[in-house]
């Protein structure tokens, strides 16, 4: 089984991946992220929008290599792996969609697709906190802003609208919730069993951190 967890940057993604496979023996998270970063990484520093250049990609999902190398990978975990696979992903793009998780379908695969939806000011007061402010100014100078937290901003909106549509359900609203309880209603819908949550509020904020700080990037 594959869980697709979609939604906007800064709507929890990565966290309830996290969470998933931590309380879940035997899961994997494979990060199609990863692919498009290597792709990005291969244009010169002046297409990428260095310098404040205008960048020659704006979106590595436009590129069909990256479309077909995400179910090939995928394809070949699914059915490699005994275990689930979790894929933390915003997938926006009708096209882009079929093109991934439909054709993963159509490969046989048992694909359970979650958009992880809020309300605007619950997105951006999360992508400020997670942007760890005095530690990116301290880090990379007092105007250092991860790039992926400046897009995701200006795609906001469009996210929402989009990923409200019944195409991209099932939609899960995470406003009033935690991370924990996320990952629970998805195990539910999905039919799987996670173990319990024993975990502090204290230890699960500093793992959460944790896991924030691996995902921040500035190029």
């Amino acid at each position: 089984m594959l869980l697709w967890i979609n939604g906007p940057f800064g709507g929890g993604k990565t966290q309830t991946a996290h969470e998933i496979r931590r309380r879940l023996p035997g899961s994997v998270i494979c990060d199609p992220e990863h692919v498009g970063f290597g792709l990005h990484r291969m244009l010169p520093p002046e297409l990428r929008g260095a310098r404040g250049r205008k960048p020659l990609l704006e979106d590595f999902q436009e590129l069909a290599s990256w479309r077909q190398g995400v179910v090939e990978v995928l394809d070949l975990v699914l059915t490699r792996h005994d275990g689930v696979v979790i894929v933390p992903m915003t997938v926006t793009d009708p096209d882009c969609f079929a093109e991934t998780v439909g054709r993963l379908r159509e490969l046989g695969h048992d694909v359970r697709h979650f958009a992880l939806l809020a309300e605007r000011e619950t997105v951006l007061r999360r992508l400020r906190e997670r942007g760890f402010g005095r530690l990116l100014k301290y880090v990379g100078g007092k105007n250092a802003v991860p790039r992926r937290e400046s897009w995701a901003v200006r795609r906001l909106d469009h996210c929402l609208e989009r990923l409200g549509e019944p195409e991209f359900a099932e939609h899960l609203w995470t406003d009033h919730t935690t991370v924990p309880k996320t990952a629970d209603r998805i195990a539910v819908l999905a039919g799987l069993t996670l173990h319990p949550n024993h975990e502090g509020p204290l230890r699960t904020r500093l793992r959460q951190a944790g896991v924030g700080i691996r995902h921040i990037r500035f190029d």
